[in-house]
């Protein structure tokens, strides 16, 4: 009715703004503020997840912070989040920017490519599993050597396939992020740059690396964040093993909760893990900054 008059549409008064939130924070607090509170409040206790919970001090956290396996389960989370971000970030790039091209063949592409995010991590776990039996799997079935080798009972093959598998799987959502950041970028950069003679090599380092600056982050810290809660699939695939190679943070917190019965320091674990999570999106976000001028216009 406004477009008929021709008088702009009205909007809300200001105070009801705040009520429209309600919802989302009402959600926000009882599915992740208490929780968390609960969680951390957990850590100062002893409990086996069925019987009377007694308070107990510092004693799970002294526990935690006193194994030597805590260490190695950290290096090998940030070792998995490392070499995963620098697997995913590239492929992720030339991936989305490829799919933001105007040709038809390419949205089919990218619905072909959307399939493996639709799919069940553990199912996932189980099919590469599967896959890669040195007994049973493609290598047998095709009579391929190179393919039978027993690539979840090695230290380094196992994490690789671990590497490999959480690759397959995400980079097709941070390709969807990166489409969508190419296709923000405006068309007269990169008539421009043709004008001058650039081009499609020199345009993607000149024009599309520096407009997904902030895109880059954004994925980043999504990836970063995300490889902290690696659980099922790792759980399925390796059991944290061979040995404790692929033992991740994530998966130590879950033996020690639900098959050791040790919910204090399971949850002292989980403290942890927010906090590092916390740590690292407070840095990711400071490392990218934001300027006006190049805010605007990549988002322009």
């Amino acid at each position: 009715m406004s477009s008929l008059t021709g008088h702009p549409p009205r909007r809300p008064p200001r105070s009801i703004l705040p009520w429209l939130a309600t919802p989302a924070l009402v959600v926000f607090v009882g599915f992740a503020v208490i929780p968390l509170v609960g969680v951390f409040a957990l850590s100062f206790t002893t409990w086996d997840g069925i019987g009377t919970i007694h308070p107990s001090g510092l004693t799970s956290w002294r526990a935690v912070l006193t194994d030597p396996g805590l260490p190695h389960a950290l290096w090998v989370t940030f070792l998995v989040m490392a070499v995963s971000w620098a697997v995913q970030t590239p492929l992720s790039i030339l991936l989305g920017t490829f799919l933001a091209g105007r040709q038809r063949y390419r949205a089919v592409l990218g619905v072909i490519y959307f399939v493996p995010l639709m799919l069940s991590s553990a199912a996932i776990a189980i099919a590469y599993k599967a896959l890669l039996d040195p007994n049973f799997g493609l290598g047998a079935g095709l009579g391929l050597q190179l393919l039978s080798q027993d690539w979840l009972g090695r230290p380094g093959l196992a994490f690789g396939v671990v590497v490999f598998v959480v690759s397959w799987q995400f980079v097709p959502f941070h390709s969807l992020i990166y489409q969508g950041g190419v296709q923000q970028i405006p068309h007269s950069l990169y008539e421009a740059a043709q004008l001058d003679g650039a081009g499609r090599i020199r345009q993607f380092f000149s024009i599309t690396l520096p407009q997904l600056r902030y895109t880059i982050i954004t994925s980043s810290t999504l990836m970063v964040v995300g490889s902290l809660t690696f659980f099922d699939l790792i759980f399925v695939l390796t059991e944290g093993g061979p040995g404790d190679a692929t033992r991740v943070l994530a998966l130590d917190m879950y033996k020690r909760g639900f098959q050791a019965s040790l919910m204090g320091p399971a949850s002292v674990i989980a403290v942890i893990l927010v906090l590092l999570g916390l740590a690292l999106a407070l840095l990711l976000r400071r490392l990218g900054g934001r300027d006006a001028g190049a805010s605007q216009l990549e988002g322009a």
